[in-house]
């Protein structure tokens, strides 16, 4: 390392157990936060501090929130007879992101993978039927991954929710096979949730 310095140092191996950040970005990042204000630096430790101590799920779609339903669940404006199930939260964003969605959501919390031992009741499927039995839901639409945890993850759900009268679809492959809905654009997250089928 360029600079021994024990703060400098502590400061690189906590940035490096972010995802996606190696060692030269985590040292780039740690000068980045020495050579900025003192209030900037704070501001950053204040946001790290909050988002951990104010953030929690939803009750309802167990996505992230701050507030006891999440906006999106406690719109009155959106469908709550039309649920779009996602692996994690971040993939709520892309769906929106399309614009083309007014229903509401359901985070599973991962996919299906014997290999991880992750299995339904790892998941919020339970939950997921419980929403179904509770209320009035027209439509689900598995809106996982397009990958093998994510095909199986939508199989399964397909099977588990038939029986309980609802309508299950799955969204079409405009999402290439073995990415993630995250980081996929608005035009084909459109597509998929237009084009989506019966399963």
């Amino acid at each position: 390392m360029i600079n021994d310095a024990e703060p400098i140092q502590r400061l690189v191996e906590a940035f490096k157990k972010l995802p996606g950040i190696g060692q030269k970005s985590a040292l780039r990042l740690a000068y980045y936060v020495l050579k900025s204000p003192s209030e900037e630096a704070e501001a950053l430790a204040k946001a790290v501090l909050e988002v951990k101590s104010k953030i929690g799920l939803c009750e309802t779609c167990f996505s992230l929130t701050d507030v006891q339903p999440c906006r999106i669940c406690a719109d009155t404006d959106r469908r709550s007879d039309l649920i779009c199930v996602v692996e994690q939260p971040p993939d709520i964003n892309a769906v929106e992101k399309a614009g083309s969605f007014d229903g509401t959501y359901h985070v599973l919390h991962g996919a299906l993978s014997p290999i991880d031992d992750i299995g339904p009741e790892e998941l919020k499927i339970e939950e997921l039927v419980a929403r179904i039995k509770g209320g009035k839901v027209s439509e689900i639409i598995i809106a996982t991954n397009p990958n093998r945890e994510g095909e199986a993850t939508a199989a399964y759900l397909a099977e588990r929710l038939k029986p309980l009268g609802v309508r299950v679809t799955r969204i079409a492959h405009g999402v290439p096979v073995g990415s993630d809905i995250e980081y996929a654009d608005e035009v084909t997250i459109g597509f998929a949730l237009s084009g989506r089928k019966e399963m």
